[in-house]
């Protein structure tokens, strides 16, 4: 990713981040509020799409979550894909350290959640809630809590982001698919083959890649597995290349044409959507309930421990180099910043339990919330220490 794409992308990421937490904000104030029924009728009014053979019923948020949020998970392979072909990624020497602190933040919460959560009372399929960060609120709290930290330290946290929003994504959609359909799952794969050849045709007009990922869109709703899986497949198909010799390459057109629909469009409705719960009536025990203590704790605990547990492991073993003019209590607060699970979080919360379970959807919510806002105050108060101590030094 080049200096000026980066730096575009962390400009939007952060005005989206603190618009997310205002729409948090916003749904649980209205699903707490006198006017919670329109709230309630709003995200389970059922809507039926019909195109031809294709038929489909589902609520409000069952839409937003299954049609809209492929397109994040389109453009976030997007990103990655430039990350690993032009990027920090493409640098073996560069990549140890992300990776495994990247692999210590899917680990290490995943057990802390299986401890609390393998006695009578735990549900352990909630496990992956905490594997992703939430980009743009954590990119949002750095820049508001570092602004003169140092550009490494940017790049390994989107770095390391990236990675955990890859393996959260695919944890989803591996295991929570539904009732599998086999040869829907035939007709995915199919489409995904003919966009990989297509990537070829350098020329290929813009309408094709349309009605092609939308073909890849709904074989993988219809098959039953997640349809995150659509939008990292299609973005894997997605070429670097331009279409016209010296023009802007059409992977690169496409981030900057979707991210910002992405970051003020897709991510707030989503939020808003799922971010709702009532406090009315629900038992005393519901905090800390296993799951919601599971899922706060491994977001809050378990990801700064993962992550900068690896990070030091890999340093001091001389596995990866130490991200350069970055001090190490800067890495620390960067590890807790990642704890901030928000969107992605409550994506895979959704997809762990079942829709119908409000009390054990609650219990995610309020862990979701709880976790990432813990990680956010501690992980932004650490960074505006160490920003203050630059600043000092002059």
């Amino acid at each position: 990713m080049s200096t000026r794409s980066r730096l575009e992308f962390l400009k939007t990421e952060t005005g989206a981040g603190l618009l997310l937490v205002a729409v948090a904000l916003f749904a649980t104030a209205w699903a707490n509020s006198p006017w919670a029924g329109a709230y309630a009728r709003l995200i389970g009014n059922p809507v039926t799409l019909q195109f031809g053979p294709f038929a489909e019923t589902m609520t409000f948020a069952a839409w937003v979550k299954s049609a809209l949020m492929p397109v994040f998970f389109f453009v976030a392979g997007l990103q990655i894909k430039q990350e690993i072909l032009r990027g920090e990624l493409a640098n073996p020497r560069r990549l140890a350290l992300p990776l495994m602190a990247a692999a210590g933040g899917v680990l290490v919460p995943g057990a802390i959640y299986l401890l609390i959560n393998l006695g009578e009372g735990g549900v352990a399929q909630g496990w992956p809630t905490a594997a992703a960060t939430d980009i743009a609120v954590a990119l949002a709290v750095l820049a508001l809590a570092g602004p003169r930290l140092p550009s490494t330290l940017r790049v390994f946290l989107l770095t390391v982001m990236l990675l955990d929003l890859l393996a959260g994504a695919v944890l989803a959609a591996v295991l929570f698919p539904e009732d599998l359909r086999p040869w829907m799952l035939g007709g995915a794969v199919a489409t995904v083959a003919v966009l990989a050849g297509m990537a070829r045709w350098r020329t290929a007009p813009y309408v094709f890649w349309t009605v092609g990922l939308i073909l890849l869109w709904g074989f993988t709703l219809k098959s039953g597995i997640d349809t995150a899986a659509a939008g990292l497949a299609g973005a894997a198909c997605i070429p670097l290349r331009p279409k016209r010799t010296g023009g802007v390459g059409v992977l690169d057109e496409l981030i900057a044409a979707l991210h910002p629909y992405v970051g003020y469009f897709v991510l707030p409705l989503f939020v808003l959507t799922a971010a709702g719960f009532s406090l009315a009536n629900l038992p005393a025990d519901v905090p800390t309930a296993p799951v919601a203590l599971g899922v706060g704790l491994s977001l809050f605990l378990g990801k700064q421990i993962g992550i900068f547990g690896a990070t030091a492991l890999a340093i001091g073993l001389k596995l990866a180099r130490h991200p350069t003019a970055v001090k190490w209590l800067e890495l620390y607060g960067a590890a807790v910043l990642c704890g901030v699970g928000f969107t992605m979080s409550l994506y895979i919360g959704e997809l762990a339990f079942p829709a119908a379970d409000a009390l054990a959807q609650t219990k995610v919510r309020m862990g979701v919330l709880a976790g990432s806002l813990a990680s956010a105050l501690v992980g932004g108060a650490v960074l505006a220490v160490c920003n203050a101590r630059r600043r000092e030094a002059g």
